[in-house]
């Protein structure tokens, strides 16, 4: 059984740390973006990434820490399934230690993908404050293995000090947090689907749905899909014909 002060003490090492961090940088994304990268440093984790909700099956990566965060935030995208959306649509933590004997009904191919990755566990936690849902933070680690109990909890610290800047950041008249000064993760994504509405007059959800009907089918990403439509390499009509 883990000692209630040595939980105590990391928690409280983890909090100060990442309130220098917000003492130091006074845009609320930017230091969204450092608690990400420094929860490397602060827990027993290889990556983390941080994702907003846009809409029904759609979501922006704000950040990730590493090239592996990335693609694993781009595998849930493509797939429209994996912890993040387990996490933000139950509006509780996901909690998988150990992938390689995970077995799962709501995201079987997601968990094969990271299982070739040698991703060994992943830990999705919403972001939210009473009915308010923002996004999902992940973290992973190559590892297998549970946190510990201060470790989880210096995890949800992670989460809920992300949660307050990035609510800081919303609460403005415009969404500062929709609106990143860089271009938006999956833009392309969104103009293609844009696409597929106005030339079969579709909704959204359809619309993405045939995106990631065809990656799936032809082994791609969904931003491969969506690039390939944007630069006419891929007629819209592909998608529709598509079995």
């Amino acid at each position: 059984m883990s000692d209630p002060g040595d939980i105590n003490e990391l928690v409280e090492r983890v909090r100060a740390a990442l309130f220098a961090i917000v003492r130091d940088h006074h845009d609320e994304l930017d230091a969204v973006k450092q608690l990400c990268e420094a929860s490397t440093e602060l827990l027993p984790i290889d990556g983390a990434s941080i994702s907003i909700s846009l809409g029904p099956q759609l979501r922006n990566t704000l950040h990730a820490s590493d090239a592996v965060g990335n693609r694993i935030e781009s595998l849930q995208f493509s797939l429209g399934e994996g912890p993040c959306f387990e996490s933000f649509e139950f509006r509780r933590p996901v909690l998988v230690p150990d992938l390689a004997n995970f077995t799962t009904r709501e995201w079987p191919v997601f968990a094969t993908e990271l299982a070739r990755m040698r991703i060994g566990a992943i830990f999705a936690f919403p972001m939210q404050r009473g009915a308010i849902r923002i996004g999902v933070v992940d973290f992973y680690r190559v590892r297998p293995g549970w946190l510990s109990p201060g470790e989880l909890a210096a995890a949800l610290e992670v989460v809920e000090i992300a949660t307050l800047l990035l609510l800081n950041a919303q609460s403005g008249t415009t969404t500062a947090l929709y609106r990143p000064t860089r271009r938006l993760d999956h833009e392309q994504v969104h103009q293609a689907t844009g696409v597929l509405i106005a030339a079969f007059d579709m909704s959204a959800e359809e619309a993405l749905a045939r995106l990631r009907a065809y990656a799936f089918a032809n082994d791609q990403l969904v931003d491969d899909v969506a690039r390939d439509i944007m630069a006419r390499r891929l007629s819209p009509q592909d998608l529709v014909d598509e079995p």
